[in-house]
């Protein structure tokens, strides 16, 4: 009994720690008070001065953009990757596979380091010219994604019945087909597990960006800023924008949205392939529970929607 209790309040301690500070800045983005503790009276109008920093929008749109193409590039990498590792040969697989570890349990440092030094030596023995810029940033921050997005596909392409993709080649198809119709929607969850954690790894990243990066999107010839690379400038000039609060509020809402809807994804799979064993009274409970919290997603979007469109 002693163990079970102090066990479950280390994990609320862990949980209390991570997540009040997250909590005292969404708090705090409702105030406009110069620095945070001060409550300077309850106001949206953060949320509107946050879409009127031009600095801060170059940012936020450089990540977007930087975190969509990445992420897709690696998910589409990484899943064939997998794909192919897969039905590889055992030693071929080994190999491969210990490679692919290499990105994941180095530090990311030298990650960073190792892409400059050959972006460095490219651009001077074969272009004659500095090459940093977008191109050099999106094959950083891929070379970060890919081996994740490899990790993510694996288990499933494992928890799949391989006699699948043979029975689909003995029943007329080709191995494309194969692909496309057997093998890519049995390892779905995966591939989408792949690329929300290719989507967060991109929008986190500050090391590899700012070695990596150069002139190029929303930046126009200035370095590309993105939103870590920004606040660290501004923590650098002691002056960080208040604004940046109500970007934060934004991101974990989103955030928060993004993975209740991907739980709810993987559980409506379980769900479907459970539901000849459920009775008429759970399902109907399911349904409602789901459309409960799928209000309550669609209320926090419209919510921010509104008070963002008022205060502009």
């Amino acid at each position: 009994m002693v163990k079970k209790v102090l066990a479950k309040s280390y994990v609320y301690l862990m949980l209390f720690l991570m997540y009040v500070p997250i909590l005292v800045l969404v708090v705090f983005s409702f105030t406009d008070g110069e620095s945070v503790g001060i409550w300077n009276g309850f106001t949206f109008d953060l949320y509107g001065r946050l879409f009127r920093n031009e600095e801060i929008m170059i940012a936020v749109g450089n990540t977007v953009i930087i975190a969509l193409i990445s992420s897709v590039c690696s998910t589409i990498i990484g899943t064939l990757g997998a794909i192919g590792v897969y039905y590889s040969k055992r030693r071929t697989r080994a190999i491969i596979e210990n490679i692919n570890q290499i990105p994941v349990v180095n530090a990311e440092i030298v990650l960073a380091l190792s892409l400059t030094f050959m972006f460095v030596f490219i651009g001077t023995y074969i272009f004659h010219e500095n090459i940093f810029s977008f191109w050099t940033l999106l094959f950083g921050h891929m070379i970060l994604e890919v081996p994740f997005v490899y990790l993510n596909v694996k288990p499933k392409l494992q928890q799949m019945d391989p006699a699948l993709y043979e029975a689909a080649l003995d029943l007329g198809c080709s191995p494309r087909q194969a692909l496309y119709k057997v093998t890519i929607p049995q390892i779905a969850p995966g591939v989408l597990s792949g690329f929300m954690l290719s989507i967060t790894l991109s929008l986190d990243d500050f090391i590899v960006t700012a070695f990596t990066s150069g002139p190029g999107l929303l930046s126009g010839a200035g370095k590309i800023e993105t939103i870590s690379t920004f606040i660290q400038s501004s923590i650098k000039k002691k002056i960080v924008p208040i604004e940046v609060r109500a970007l934060t509020t934004i991101i974990v809402a989103l955030v928060l949205i993004a993975t209740v809807l991907l739980v709810m994804y993987q559980n409506h799979l379980k769900f479907k392939a459970s539901a000849r064993i459920l009775t008429q009274k759970q399902i109907v409970a399911r349904r409602i529970k789901n459309s409960v919290i799928y209000g309550i997603l669609a209320a926090i979007v419209i919510f921010f929607v509104v008070i963002i469109c008022i205060n502009l």
